[in-house]
C-alpha cells in the first residue's frame, strides 16, 4: 500500500471565479453514474491511477471534506465527493469550471467516497512530504473534515464522539455512542491513522481550558471547545487517554443552552409511583437527593428534569462540570477541574461563595473524588436540599460508592437520619419502534424464543401475549438513521430503582456496619420494572436481560435470598 502523504501542491488558481460555497445543493448530473471507492484497495486499484489533488489549483481546498477535483495519471480530471454531494449544484460548477480551463474529463467523471478516504484524496496523499502544522491550507481542511465527524453525530443525536488512534496499524478507528450503543458507521471506517493523528493535533489548537500546549499522544488531556453544529450551539468536552497502542480521544457532545430540551419525568419512563416519590423529595429542607448510574445512563437529565419542577420561590444554585441543560429559575455555574490536580482553587472558591448566597437548593454535578465528597458533606450538613449523581452499579450500593476511600464521605454522616432523602439507581434501555414483532408468534418457530419465553414466565409471570421483540429489519422511520444497529428501536426510556433511607428501619446500623448484612432493597428492582414496561410492549425481554441478567439467574437469585431470609 502507498503511504499516506501531507497535503497538496501549491499552485495558483486559475480563475478567481465565484466561490462553489454559494451554490446551492442540488446539481443535474444522476448520482447513479458516480462510480463507488469503498476503500483505500478499490482506490489503489484505478486504471488510470491517482496523480495528484487539484483543490489548490481550483481553490476549493475548503470544500475538502466533501469534494475534490483529481488529476489521473492519463491527465484526465474527475471529481471525488461525498454520496451527498456527488451531484450536487456545487459538484456541477466544479465539472464546469475543470471544462472551461480546458482539461479533459476523466471516464467516469465522477467518484464516491467515505468521508475519511476523500480527505485524504483532498490532502494530496501522493504529492509531497510536509505536515499539517506549518501549511494553513492543510490545516483548515484537517479542522474541516474534524468538524465534519461532529456535526455528523450531532445529526444522528450521538452522546460522544471516540476517535481511537491505532499507532501500530495503518487505518485508526471513529465510533460513536447512539442510543447507547457503541458504533462504527460505514461513511467513516477506515480512518488513515497519520491523518487521524494529523486532525487531532490540529483540532487540539481550538480547545479551550486544555493542560498542555499541544496535543500529546503520551498524556491524559481534557479541555472544551464551544462551537455551533447543524444550528445548534454545542460544547465538547475533551478527554484523552493515552493506551498502549495509540491515544484515545472521547469527546462528549453537550447542546448548550437546552431550555426546551429538558423532557418531563413522564416522558423520560418514570412511573407514577416513582414520580411521587421524586416529588415528596422535593419538600422540606436538608438532606440529599442522589442519583446513581453508570456512565450514559441519563442522570443529568433526570437532575435537570426534577428540579425544574422546584417552585420559583426556591433560590437554586448549581455548581457543575459542565453546564449541561439550562435550568429555569437556577442560577448555574461551570466549575472545570483539572485531570492532574487533585485540589482547585476555583471550585474551594466557588463553594465558599455558594454557602454565603443564602440559596435553599445546590445542584452538585457530580460526586467523584474527596474534594467533591467534602463538598457533598458540607453542603448536605447545611441544612441545604442537595442533588447530585455518583456512579454506582446498584441503589443499594450507592451508600457503599460515597463511603468508599476514593470519594471517603464518612459513614456516621451517611447514616445520620435525614441526611440521605431519597436514592436512585437508573439505566437506559431502548425503547420498541412500533414495527416489533409478537414474542409468542416467534417462539413458535424459533426454540431459543421458547426457551427464553419459558424462563421469563417463571420469573416474572405477565400477559406474555403483549410482549414483542424488535424488527431487526426495521421499518422506514427507524431505519431512517442509516445505522441497522439501530433498526427496530425509538429512542431510549429510563428503568429505575428508589429507596428511601427514612423507611428502612435498619438503614443506620447497616451503613454504620459496613454493609454487613442484609443490604436494604429497594420495593422493586429495576429489572423488575423493565419488564412492566415490557409487558406494555416497550422493551424487548432480551434488551433486559443482556442490560441485567437472564431470567433463569433472577430465578436462582430470588432461592438465594429467600433461603437466607428463611
Amino acid at each position: 500500500m502507498m503511504p499516506w502523504l501531507p497535503f497538496m501542491r501549491s499552485a495558483r488558481p486559475l480563475t478567481p471565479a465565484p466561490t462553489l460555497h454559494d451554490v446551492g445543493p442540488q446539481g443535474t448530473y444522476a448520482a447513479a453514474q458516480a462510480v463507488v471507492l469503498p476503500d483505500t484497495e478499490a482506490l489503489l486499484a484505478m486504471k488510470p491511477g491517482l496523480r495528484r489533488s487539484l483543490s489548490a489549483r481550483f481553490g476549493v481546498q475548503g470544500l475538502a471534506a466533501r469534494l475534490c477535483p483529481v488529476e489521473l495519471e492519463d491527465g484526465s480530471v474527475a471529481i471525488f465527493a461525498l454520496a451527498e454531494h456527488v451531484a450536487s449544484d456545487q459538484a456541477d460548477e466544479l465539472a464546469r469550471r475543470i471544462a472551461l480551463a480546458g482539461l479533459r474529463a476523466a471516464e467516469p467523471p465522477r467518484y464516491i467516497l467515505h468521508a475519511s478516504l476523500l480527505l485524504a484524496v483532498a490532502r494530496d496523499a501522493f504529492g509531497r512530504q510536509g505536515g499539517a502544522a506549518d501549511n494553513p491550507i492543510a490545516r483548515g481542511a484537517l479542522a474541516e473534515a474534524f468538524h465534519e465527524l461532529v456535526e455528523w453525530g450531532v445529526t444522528k443525536g450521538a452522546s460522544d464522539l471516540h476517535l481511537n488512534v491505532r499507532l501500530d496499524a495503518p487505518e485508526s478507528e471513529i465510533k460513536y455512542t447512539i442510543c447507547g450503543r457503541y458504533l462504527a458507521p460505514e461513511c467513516f471506517r477506515r480512518m488513515p491513522t497519520g491523518m487521524l493523528m494529523e486532525m487531532l493535533s490540529v483540532a487540539w489548537m481550538d480547545i479551550s481550558g486544555g493542560n498542555g500546549a499541544v496535543f500529546d499522544p503520551r498524556a491524559e488531556q481534557q479541555g472544551s471547545l464551544s462551537r455551533r453544529y447543524a444550528g445548534r450551539e454545542i460544547m465538547l468536552r475533551w478527554a484523552s487517554m493515552a493506551s498502549e497502542r495509540g491515544p484515545s480521544v472521547c469527546l462528549r457532545i453537550l447542546e448548550k443552552n437546552r431550555l426546551a430540551d429538558i423532557p418531563p419525568l413522564e416522558a423520560l419512563g418514570y412511573c407514577s409511583e416513582q414520580i411521587t416519590l421524586l416529588e415528596q423529595s422535593l419538600a422540606g429542607s436538608g438532606g440529599a437527593v442522589v442519583f446513581a448510574g453508570t456512565v450514559g445512563s441519563g442522570k443529568s437529565t433526570t437532575l435537570a428534569s426534577l428540579i425544574a419542577r422546584l417552585p420559583a420561590e426556591r433560590k437554586v444554585v448549581t455548581i457543575e462540570d459542565p453546564v449541561e441543560y439550562t435550568i429555569p429559575g437556577a442560577i448555574q455555574n461551570s466549575v472545570a477541574r483539572r485531570l492532574d490536580t487533585e485540589a482547585h482553587d476555583a471550585f474551594a472558591t466557588k463553594l465558599r461563595a455558594l454557602k454565603r448566597s443564602a440559596m435553599s437548593d445546590v445542584l452538585l454535578g457530580e460526586v467523584r473524588d474527596r474534594e467533591t465528597g467534602r463538598a457533598f458533606m458540607d453542603l448536605s450538613g447545611s441544612g441545604v436540599n442537595v442533588y447530585t449523581t455518583v456512579h454506582a452499579p446498584s441503589v443499594t450500593l450507592v451508600v457503599e460508592r460515597l463511603a468508599s476511600d476514593f470519594i471517603g464521605v464518612c459513614r456516621d454522616f451517611l447514616a445520620m437520619p435525614g441526611a440521605l432523602k431519597l436514592l436512585v439507581w437508573q439505566a437506559l434501555l431502548p425503547r420498541l419502534c412500533s414495527c416489533a414483532r409478537v414474542l409468542v408468534h416467534e417462539a413458535r418457530h424459533r426454540n431459543n424464543v421458547a426457551q427464553r419465553l419459558r424462563g421469563l414466565e417463571a420469573s416474572f409471570p405477565g400477559p406474555v401475549e403483549t410482549l414483542r421483540i424488535r424488527n431487526p429489519d426495521g421499518c422506514s422511520r427507524c431505519r431512517a438513521q442509516g445505522l441497522p444497529e439501530l433498526h427496530g428501536y425509538d429512542g431510549r426510556s429510563v428503568v429505575a430503582e428508589m429507596l428511601v433511607p427514612g423507611l428502612v428501619p435498619a438503614f443506620s446500623d447497616w451503613v454504620r456496619s459496613r454493609g454487613r448484612g442484609t443490604a436494604p432493597q429497594p420495593a422493586r428492582s429495576a429489572m423488575a420494572v423493565a419488564m412492566d414496561a415490557a409487558y406494555r410492549g416497550v422493551f424487548d425481554p432480551g434488551d433486559i436481560e443482556e442490560r441485567f441478567h437472564s431470567f433463569e439467574m433472577e430465578c436462582r437469585l430470588r432461592a438465594v435470598r429467600k433461603m437466607g431470609a428463611s
